[in-house]
């Protein structure tokens, strides 16, 4: 990068990639008057700070360009590692070598640059450093200071011989769904050593805590395991049986293996520490179970009669459930693998793990054990009086009428047990209600649940305001423990996010965990962002945030095949778009009955636009499968629309909405494909496959199809690869893999779910594992879960119609799920807090919170970058400015183009704030770092002018024409004061600026 004014120019003609002690570097010069050369080096550090060392300085006479070869002597803290003789460097964040040519002598730095290259050098990170090799004695004090403690630490890379494999807790639902680890060598040359020659004589140890709810509904389910490159089982194998002994699997040379059982069972509800320690050919077991206050200890030793071999670099480590066996059906606690040492903990000193006891799951179950059992009595006497006597005598018309009139406590006219206990009062009512109204079928707590939790919704609903969460949450919570899981993650968001309520991470952590064990779908999705994001505290562990998103990434597949009622297709809607917003509509909207009289004119548009919103639940409108059918089979039969051809011949080919009818559907589907209909032609090859066993023509048709970007097509071959039933070749995973990623790359779920599960294990020898990626494929395919959409689309339902607290409700409970569009909307009804509904500092809190979490997102919206960008400008309440990080935010968004991006930078600028070097590098304006103000400030406002959007144009010239007044008034001040229109216009211009630049939204700078 070079700029040149006039006839001077410099050159960096061979800069290192990285800092290097004595590199020799070639300078090209010429200057059109006598000035100086000088070469400088810029280190920026992770604390802010910023220095500038200056390495060489020399005079360049005018004349023809010359190169100066110059010995480039970086200093030693920035090229080695420090020894005590090297000094010890903050981290460096970025180096950047500076060649100038300068006017006006050595120390007037104003104005001096004539012209500037730039090269940014890639700082190594400290480990990676070399050990300078010094020419002269060390002082005894610097050899002493070498052998302390505190400097060994940093000369020893941190080694896994205690590897905490779980650190947290994970809510298994018994499904194929679990955590998966893989191991390291050592870096230590003689630790490695050692483990490779302990392989088939190990002496180390296990040990996991782990709470059971059900035993294995199959033979066996998994506790802890390994799997090898050959997909075997290996040493260690823990599994659990259907009577809940332990099965304990080990292997030995030449495949050989054993396993036997535990003579003890683990109980139910009960936190137990599980541990296996191998000492050669000798295998321990042990189980320590608390109970309240009661300890349970058992153990046994069992010899094997082979050598047993554990390489545990090789393969990969599961906890829970895989691709070969289910889960337990529970949770899974903190899991510790001594690689190279046997714990010396005995039985009687193992104490509950502190996670375990923050979450706190025994005392919850034991709560709520006790509430179900008093439901339970009340819900039996209620029925045996259903059956003996009227309803009015039962007091039916007075509960009757307290549900009409909604309020939330009445003077019974009945028995009162449920006085004693004001907050069960409404369970036991509702269990009243239930029982009348139901004699002769038998009331669960299921029922008296769900019919809590809709109470609870109708009551906040009502309220409208947060007041009313703190009485609605003992509802909510007694909804949860009597089976709602949709009560549990509600309550669970009210914790998290501290809406009406005092927030209580621990709590909010327990009642998803709850919910997600219970397999509901937000719950997962919650909990997949806990750990991804590492919120609240919990720990940052991808792999643990992958076997949730795995989960609910599998059943979105299942359920877009099984559309129901309770599914929404899911919209990225932001409040903040008033375009898309325009577009919501309903059955009696008026696009949607335009829609419909457009269709019946013969627009084949308008028609299947009717059947998909239909169908998916769209743009607002209710899903309704059977009238969308009949829109797909009109725009087929009577248009002859090919989308509406493709659409109608899936429905009839699956049975959906329609009587299963598969000549029919070829038919359609043929004749979408003569109009070159692509998904068509993937369709017909999945009849082929599926229906007539034909390999070789539905093959031909998925590669016809694939050439054309079908996304389905990829993934089928995937399949047909993945199983070996391509007609003359084997199966081939690798191929299998190629097709899985191009299906992903191109949006398809499937293909996604596909690719993220091979990512987080592997394929030796082809694919590498990599579970930061995983993890993001499985929450992209997550998050387009129907039962996602419907929280989404309730959300914005309540927005349309004002309700702006059940709006902010149902947008809470998607945005601590991890969707960033609900993460945005829920920041910006904070923002806007209509008809002020929000208590201030909530609100203001409330705003950064989800904000910021918004911008953490892949593809953060422009508009939230601005708002964090001007919170952190602005530093509210107790919080300080951050320049520097709001400088960071309006860079990401001008990068976008988004033209208030550019002109904050120069607000920012112009209230005196030194834009940092590495942010103009990014902006292409290195050569104004330091060049006069108003040159950077011409800039940032002509980049924000020349945009491409047209509301920017006029605010961007007025801040532009301003910049020119200000440098013209300082350079001609004399001449200005002499003009009385120039003066006048000086200062009359700001409070213009003002009220005109209100289209672009302000940051707290005003113009002047």
């Amino acid at each position: 990068m070079q700029i040149v004014w006039g006839l001077d120019q410099v050159t960096l003609l061979n800069p290192p990639e990285e800092p290097l002690s004595d590199h020799h570097l070639k300078i090209l010069y010429s200057c059109d008057e006598p000035a100086t050369v000088q070469l400088d080096c810029i280190v920026s550090f992770d604390t802010g700070i910023i220095s500038t060392l200056l390495l060489r300085r020399w005079s360049c006479v005018p004349g023809d360009p010359k190169i100066r070869t110059v010995q480039l002597k970086l200093p030693d803290w920035l090229v080695y590692q420090a020894d005590g003789i090297v000094p010890y460097s903050q981290w460096v964040l970025s180096c950047i070598l500076l060649a100038s040519v300068r006017y006006s002598g050595f120390d007037d730095i104003d104005r001096s640059v004539a012209v500037l290259d730039v090269a940014t050098l890639q700082p190594k990170p400290f480990y990676n450093r070399p050990v300078k090799q010094h020419k002269l004695c060390i002082a005894w004090s610097t050899e002493m200071l070498q052998l302390t403690q505190r400097f060994s630490k940093k000369q020893c890379p941190l080694e896994q011989e205690t590897v905490h494999l779980l650190s947290s807790v994970y809510a298994s639902t018994g499904e194929s769904f679990g955590i998966t680890k893989t191991l390291d060598p050592y870096s230590s040359g003689f630790l490695e050593y050692l483990r490779v020659k302990a392989i088939s004589f190990p002496w180390c140890m296990f040990s996991i805590w782990i709470f059971v709810t059900r035993h294995c509904q199959g033979k066996m389910c998994g506790v802890f395991y390994h799997i090898d490159s050959h997909n075997n089982y290996v040493t260690p194998t823990l599994l659990l049986t259907n009577s809940g002994q332990l099965h304990i699997q080990m292997n030995g040379e030449s495949e050989e293996s054993s396993a036997f059982l535990s003579p003890f069972r683990v109980p139910l509800n009960e936190w137990c520490q599980i541990n296996v320690m191998l000492q050669g050919r000798m295998v321990t077991v042990s189980m320590v179970c608390m109970d309240k206050e009661q300890r349970t200890v058992h153990s046994m030793k069992h010899k094997l009669r082979h050598i047993v071999m554990l390489d545990d670099t090789e393969g990969y480590f599961v906890i829970g459930g895989g691709k070969y066996i289910r889960g337990v059906e529970g949770y899974y606690g903190p899991l510790v693998y001594y690689r190279n040492r046997i714990s010396p903990q005995s039985m009687s000193e193992v104490v509950i793990p502190d996670v375990i006891m923050t979450v706190n799951l025994t005392g919850w179950l034991q709560t709520c054990q006790a509430f179900r059992l008093e439901m339970n009595v009340k819900i039996n006497g209620y029925s045996l009086k259903a059956n003996q006597k009227t309803e009015s005598e039962i007091c039916f018309d007075v509960f009757h009428e307290w549900t009409v009139k909604d309020r939330l406590q009445s003077k019974s006219q009945c028995e009162l047990w449920e006085a004693t206990v004001p907050r069960r009062r409404q369970a036991a009512k509702l269990a009243r209600f239930l029982a009348f109204k139901h004699r002769e079928r038998r009331v669960n707590l299921a029922a008296v649940g769900r019919a809590l939790y809709f109470l609870s919704c109708h009551k906040l609903s009502r309220g409208r305001r947060t007041e009313m969460v703190s009485k609605i949450l003992p509802l909510l919570l007694q909804a949860g423990c009597l089976a709602d899981n949709r009560a549990l993650h509600m309550s669970s968001v009210l914790y998290s996010s501290g809406l009406g309520v005092k927030k209580q991470p621990s709590k909010a952590w327990l009642l998803a965990l709850l919910a997600g064990q219970k397999d509901d779908r937000l719950a997962l999705l919650h909990l997949g962002h806990l750990h991804h994001q590492g919120v609240h505290g919990l720990s940052t562990d991808h792999d643990l945030a992958y076997a949730y998103y795995a989960n609910i990434a599998k059943q979105t597949t299942l359920d877009r095949l099984n559309p129901t009622p309770e599914q929404t297709f899911v919209e990225a809607v932001y409040l903040n778009n008033d375009e898309v917003l325009n577009l919501q509509t309903d059955e009696d909207h008026h696009i949607f009955q335009w829609l419909k009289l457009q269709a019946s004119r013969g627009a084949a548009e308008a028609e299947h636009a009717l059947a998909r919103m239909l169908f998916w639940g769209q743009q607002g409108v209710s899903p309704n499968i059977q009238v969308a059918v009949r829109h797909y089979e009109r725009g087929a039969v009577k248009w002859e629309d090919p989308r509406s051809m493709y659409d109608y011949g899936i429905v009839l080919l699956q049975g959906q909405g329609v009587e299963k009818d598969i000549p029919k559907a070829i038919s359609f589907l043929k004749k979408a494909m003569e109009q070159g209909f692509v998904p068509a032609i993937n369709a017909l090859a999945w009849y082929y496959e599926q229906i007539e066993q034909d390999y070789e023509k539905a093959v031909q048709l998925w590669e016809q199809a694939d050439l054309l970007k079908c996304p389905d097509a990829a993934v089928n071959l995937g399949v047909i690869y993945s199983q070996g039933l391509y007609p003359g070749k084997a199966a081939d995973q690798f191929m299998a893999y190629q097709y899985y990623l191009k299906s992903a790359e191109r949006g398809h779920i499937r293909g996604a779910v596909q690719i993220a599960d091979i990512w987080t294990t592997g394929m030796p020898g082809y694919v590498n594992r990599r579970p930061s990626d995983a993890v993001l494929w499985a929450k992209w395919a997550a998050e387009h879960n129907g039962y996602l959409g419907s929280i989404l689309r309730k959300a914005l339902d309540s927005y349309l119609k004002s309700d702006m607290f059940s709006s902010l409700l149902y947008y809470m409970m998607a945005a601590e799920s991890g969707y960033a569009a609900a993460q945005f909307n829920v920041a910006y009804l904070c923002e806007q807090n209509t008809f002020g509904f929000l208590d201030p500092a909530f609100a203001s809190n409330c705003m950064w919170r989800y904000y910021n979490l918004t911008i953490q997102s892949q593809n953060p919206d422009t508009y939230a970058l601005i708002r964090m960008g001007d919170l952190l400008f602005e530093g509210q309440s107790d919080r300080q400015k951050d320049m520097s990080s709001a400088a960071e935010m309006y860079l990401v968004a001008a990068l976008r183009n988004e033209p208030q991006g550019w002109y904050n930078l120069g607000l920012i600028a112009e209230d005196g704030y030194r834009l940092p070097l590495s942010v103009l590098i990014e902006l292409g304006l290195s050569e104004l770092y330091l060049a006069d103000r108003s040159l950077l400030l011409s800039a940032l406002y002509k980049r924000c002018r020349d945009s491409e959007n047209a509301d920017s144009y006029l605010p961007c010239s007025l801040a532009l024409f301003n910049v020119y007044l200000q440098s013209f008034k300082k350079d001609y001040s004399t001449a200005i004061m002499v003009s009385v229109s120039t003066a006048f216009a000086v200062v009359a211009a700001p409070p213009i600026f003002f009220i005109i630049l209100g289209v672009l939204r302000r940051p707290v700078l005003s113009l002047n």
